[in-house]
């Protein structure tokens, strides 16, 4: 997963009243208020941002769930590269707001520029209460899973403390430690932050075509990529109880794409991390827009050839059972023999700790924005004598250690996906309505494709927001309840205007 998926700063100087439909001139918009962040991210410290926060452990896992579901080759690929298809669509269509608003808080800004302070805030609180938080979570409970085969006893078998039903794990302790780190590393400026970020990254995009090469050059068969191929459209689903496949077709068809979309969607998550940290962009205007663009598409690329890679070396078979759904250490055991369940055990580790640098870096500046407009805590708006909001980092760090306690992260995926794809769809469709409603402000950067490709997004991501309320009700639906308890809180909270 993971989960996508961040982020905005400073309150636009531009008003109701500096808009004039009858001025013959562009209205600049302040590139920034707020004098106190620095601006220390160029363009590849940007994109790697995105592609950091992008690659987690999904794709070391998700296509087993894929292939169970829609068992073939053909839909195992076509649903990987749909996800990464719309999400370069809408990280594209993100440039044209990135560009008008080139301040910390991202979608929030975006959200609150369109519609109003409690769309905003509803996002906001999501964000806080499941999205960002909870993705930081799962990634780094699967971080500390994988750290297990470098240290047993870092196993979450390793049962520490009970109480009742609760069980405290070493995996859990681990990964609470890792929050804790880069959480710590963060709040000492962004430019810590941003230099373990690029590194971490590389490191990462390297590790991945590596295993792509090494796997297409060495371990592929033509016996088995044939075979996977042999009936590469026809859908069927895996019956784990009987061991068996079932063909599949109409609604139960639906329903299986569906489900096999929330893993892959939620791997291509969080590329929107960039535009939280936009006031800390050198020249936002132009970077946060090209860094959406570039990162998505590497992004997409490396997932494709990825399960290309996969499908070569592994028969569809065992793609379905990997043990844990740990479909990289199969891959890596048919590439490099037994040492390769170590080489991918360290591959996901860097890439979690990566992705969790991302997500934590960039998550706090939502809620920095958020308590400016008087919408979160106080203390969230201050920032500390490294021009980062020290307090909002330390938040969002105990809630995400709470959620690492609780032994749900893996039900988190469900209604995360759905949460993040309405405000997803809610933003994009900001896009028209910012045209008509800002028609003056200058847009350095327009939406590609617009109208067709946004549209195109609002409608793709509708249809399956859709089909996961159908199919997927009593988890999903709770997406929706978290979302909407965010009403009464914020009449309650908000402050007399």
């Amino acid at each position: 997963m993971q989960n996508v998926f961040a982020i905005y700063f400073l309150k636009s100087k531009i008003s109701k009243k500096s808009i004039s439909l009858t001025n013959p001139k562009p209205i600049k918009m302040q590139e920034n208020d707020q004098e106190h962040f620095k601006r220390e991210l160029g363009l590849l410290d940007g994109t790697m941002l995105v592609v950091g926060s992008m690659i987690g452990s999904g794709i070391f896992i998700v296509s087993a769930d894929i292939a169970r579901q829609v068992g073939s080759a053909g839909w195992l690929t076509l649903i990987w590269l749909i996800s990464g298809l719309i999400t370069i669509i809408a990280a594209v269509s993100y440039g044209e707001l990135s560009a008008m608003f080139p301040k910390a808080g991202g979608q929030y800004v975006y959200l609150k520029e369109a519609y109003n302070k409690l769309i905003a805030f509803l996002y906001g609180w999501s964000f806080f209460a499941v999205i960002q938080t909870g993705t930081i979570a799962a990634v780094g409970v699967a971080f500390s899973k994988f750290a297990a085969y470098l240290y047993e006893p870092f196993s979450d078998e390793n049962i520490l403390y009970e109480l009742g039903s609760f069980k405290l794990n070493a995996a859990q302790l681990v990964s609470i430690f890792t929050i804790v780190l880069l959480t710590y590393i963060n709040s000492r400026g962004v430019k810590n932050g941003k230099i373990l970020q690029t590194v971490l990254t590389i490191i990462k995009i390297l590790s991945l075509l590596g295993l792509i090469v090494f796997g297409l050059t060495l371990a592929a068969k033509a016996s088995v990529w044939d075979a996977n191929w042999a009936d590469g459209w026809n859908t069927r689903a895996f019956d784990k109880e009987t061991g068996s496949w079932l063909p599949i077709g109409g609604s139960a068809l639906i329903t299986g794409i569906s489900a096999a979309m929330v893993g892959s969607l939620f791997s291509s998550d969080a590329w929107n991390g960039v535009t939280f940290i936009a006031g800390e962009i050198k020249n936002p205007k132009r970077n946060v827009g090209f860094s959406l663009f570039l990162g998505t598409f590497i992004v997409t690329i490396i997932y494709v050839l990825t399960n290309i890679m996969y499908l070569a070396v592994i028969p569809l078979d065992e793609i379905a059972t990997a043990k844990s759904d740990r479909v990289a250490v199969v891959a890596s055991q048919y590439i490099f023999g037994n040492i390769g369940t170590l080489i991918i055990a360290i591959m996901i580790m860097i890439s979690t700790f990566a992705c969790n640098n991302g997500l934590i870096m960039a998550g706090a500046r939502v809620y920095y924005t958020m308590a400016n407009d008087g919408l979160f805590f106080k203390k969230a708006a201050i920032l500390n004598s490294s021009s980062v909001p020290a307090w909002a980092l330390w938040a969002q760090c105990v809630w995400a250690s709470a959620l690492c306690l609780t032994g749900k992260y893996g039900d988190l995926l469900d209604f995360v996906i759905i949460i993040v794809l309405i405000f997803y769809i809610l933003t994009i469709y900001g896009i028209f309505i910012l045209r008509k409603k800002m028609p003056d402000v200058e847009r350095p950067y327009k939406a590609f494709g617009y109208p067709f490709l946004p549209m195109l997004y609002i409608i793709t991501a509708a249809a399956i927001c859709i089909s996961l309320l159908i199919t997927k009700f009593s988890t999903c639906g709770w997406g929706v309840l978290i979302m909407l308890t965010g009403i009464p809180v914020y009449y309650l909270t908000k402050p007399k205007e």
